[in-house]
């Protein structure tokens, strides 16, 4: 099994990327992690697809082991889509598959509509792609968890004091519910902390996940969705900050599409469900290739 590591020059500095079995006779398998400015260190179990195929990990620049430019303008949507078709001319990714997850199916969609050549299927996992109807989920998602907590959410975003200390244990008890519901949370999850740049977040998102106050805020393609072709898997866990419901809506807008939940996971199957995750996707990819 050959492994590879290296670096890609993109606009605005070098990213970092790997590639887990290169020579296997099939079709790639790109991951595009979530963010903006996380990285795909929380993703790593996903190298258990490269049995089958090559599997090809990269940090966005920004964050990972990638450049950390100071350059904000570096931080949009476009120049994102744009890192991803130098990345596979790089790595001469002619054929492809290609799996984003929370950010990473943003950008997975945006590309997508570039209409490249060679995408042989799409998997998008927990999916965000409308900024409105994610805002719309968050509140209802805000409006199950206790009394006490809501309050703390709603008053700080309204006072703007998303960095005080009783709004990021307010936040811990939203991810708790939606985000990873493992319980201990794995330390070696606490540990990618210091591979993301809140930056960037901060830039394209906003100060937290409930309002889109970022460049990304008028973002929505579900109106065509229906120009995405080739086979599509829509993923999400039952608990996931990316509803079934949404997970759904997107899926029935997608020609070529199925649909799957993840029953026991929030926003993080492939973490709170490894084999299970590891069984759907390996499935998916295998029936598009046969």
């Amino acid at each position: 099994m050959l492994y590879e590591e290296g670096y890609i020059e993109v606009t605005g500095g070098k990213v970092w990327y790997e590639i887990h079995n290169k020579e296997f006779p099939a079709t790639p398998l790109i991951i595009l992690h979530g963010g903006p400015g996380s990285s795909c260190y929380s993703m790593q179990g996903l190298k258990a697809l490269s049995k089958d195929r090559p599997v090809v990990f990269y940090d966005q620049l920004g964050c990972g082991r990638s450049d950390r430019p100071d350059d904000n303008s570096l931080w949009r949507i476009e120049r994102f889509v744009e890192e991803l078709a130098k990345v596979r001319q790089a790595l001469r990714l002619d054929d492809v598959h290609i799996l984003g997850h929370s950010w990473g199916t943003t950008l997975a969609a945006a590309y997508l509509l570039t209409k490249p050549s060679g995408v042989k299927s799409v998997i998008f996992s927990s999916s965000c792609l409308s900024a409105l109807l994610w805002e719309q989920d968050q509140k209802r998602n805000i409006g199950k968890l206790p009394a006490e907590v809501q309050e703390v959410i709603h008053r700080c975003e309204r006072e703007g004091t998303t960095d005080s200390e009783e709004f990021k244990k307010a936040i811990l008890e939203f991810n708790k519910t939606y985000v990873c519901r493992l319980d201990p949370y794995p330390d070696w999850l606490k540990e990618g902390a210091k591979y993301r740049n809140p930056e960037v977040y901060q830039i394209m998102w906003g100060p937290s996940e409930f309002t889109v106050k970022g460049n990304l805020r008028t973002f929505d393609c579900t109106s065509r969705l229906k120009e995405i072709t080739c086979p599509a898997l829509y993923t999400c866990g039952r608990f996931d900050e990316a509803t079934p419901q949404s997970t759904q809506y997107y899926s029935s807008l997608t020609p070529n599409s199925a649909y799957h939940v993840f029953e026991k996971s929030a926003h993080m199957p492939y973490v709170e469900e490894p084999d299970e995750y590891m069984r759907v996707i390996g499935r998916f990819l295998n029936e598009v290739e046969n």
